[in-house]
């Protein structure tokens, strides 16, 4: 039996019962049968939005009342476990090789390598990570030519340094 059906269920009963009225009184109030009003509150149905908004309308309530009230009642029977992003609670093994004497992982289709780094940190040791770009196949871009100021350049790997 769902959770979340019982817990609307018992405080739709206890709502009826707080106002001392009768299965049959909300029943026919709300346009329901009362063996289904009854399946409601012990759980057994689920009633659809509308349906509920009806009984809700029958207590004299706002639906949103009721919704409260459920999640009051959720929040005690829940187990309370503290719940971490996946990408927090796993860790999955990645292929490493060594390159330029140092291990590298891959990154991604643009930065494919890494090499990481492992030195003193403010909180202890850290790892530092300088991403290697593909090689390059001919001769450099404009904007290295520019920024070096010369017209040739030596190709190779090209580091970037993130802290």
């Amino acid at each position: 039996m769902s959770l979340l059906r019982r817990v609307i269920g018992g405080v739709l009963r206890r709502l009826r019962l707080r106002q001392g009225r009768t299965l049959r009184e909300v029943a026919q109030a709300a346009g329901v049968s009362v063996p289904y009003l009854s399946e409601v509150e012990r759980g057994r149905k689920e009633a659809s939005s509308e349906v509920l908004a009806a009984i809700c309308r029958a207590l004299g309530i706002h639906l949103s009342e009721l919704l409260e009230e459920a999640r009051d009642d959720l929040r005690q029977v829940e187990p309370r476990v503290p719940v971490a992003p996946r990408g927090l609670t796993t860790l999955e093994p990645v292929p490493a090789s060594r390159r330029d004497g140092g291990p590298t992982l891959p990154l991604g289709p643009r930065t494919p390598r890494a090499m990481l780094h492992r030195g003193p940190g403010a909180n202890g040791p850290t790892l530092r990570v300088d991403r290697f770009g593909p090689r390059p196949a001919g001769r450099p871009g404009p904007r290295t030519v520019r920024l070096l100021g010369c017209p040739r350049t030596r190709t190779g790997p090209r580091r970037l340094t993130t802290v």
